[in-house]
């Protein structure tokens, strides 16, 4: 890999209370799931575009509006990486090198073979968000913690959503 890939960017001085220390551990915990949320925000994306079947444009939709809505982490996660004076390390290919979301098939066309996918790639980034909760608390921040109950909650609701489509009675 490219070592400006790898290389961790300085820390701004901020007149932020939480010490050095502590901010550089948070902007590498927060980076990492910068990296999956970017991930996971195309993986939306790719079963917007490429959903086939019955239920199309209800997918459609539904995967419109959860990209979206992960948008809207992505920058949540980047600004508040930048407020503790870190470098939001957001690109596609620093993304691509460190997400822990599984490769999205790219094979699949059916509606239910892309809910089972996007339920997937839902689930693994809940869990991560509810573990950068623990994590951030057990750094003292609170802040942190916070934003990604916010996330995690956000996931939640987005992963029911998606998993209706699967449980009904057959």
């Amino acid at each position: 890999m490219n070592k400006k890939l790898t290389e961790a960017p300085k820390m701004y001085e901020t007149e932020n209370d939480i010490s050095l220390k502590r901010r550089s551990e948070l902007n590498a915990l927060m980076n990492q799931r910068l990296a999956d949320a970017v991930d996971l925000q195309l993986q939306m994306k790719q079963a917007h575009w490429n959903v086939k079947g019955p239920s199309f444009i209800g997918l459609h939709e539904l995967f419109d509006k959860v990209d979206e809505a992960v948008e809207s982490y992505v920058d949540q996660i980047a600004e508040r990486i930048v407020q503790l004076g870190g470098v939001a390390e957001g690109t596609v290919r620093v993304s691509a090198a460190r997400s822990r979301l599984a490769e999205y098939p790219l094979a699949i066309a059916d509606g239910l073979a892309h809910v089972e996918a996007v339920a997937r790639a839902l689930s693994t980034f809940g869990r991560e968000a509810r573990n950068t909760i623990s994590e951030a608390d057990e750094l003292d921040d609170a802040d942190t913690a916070d934003l990604f109950t916010e996330i995690s909650r956000g996931i939640d609701k987005w992963l029911w959503f998606v998993e209706a489509h699967s449980q009904a009675p057959k």
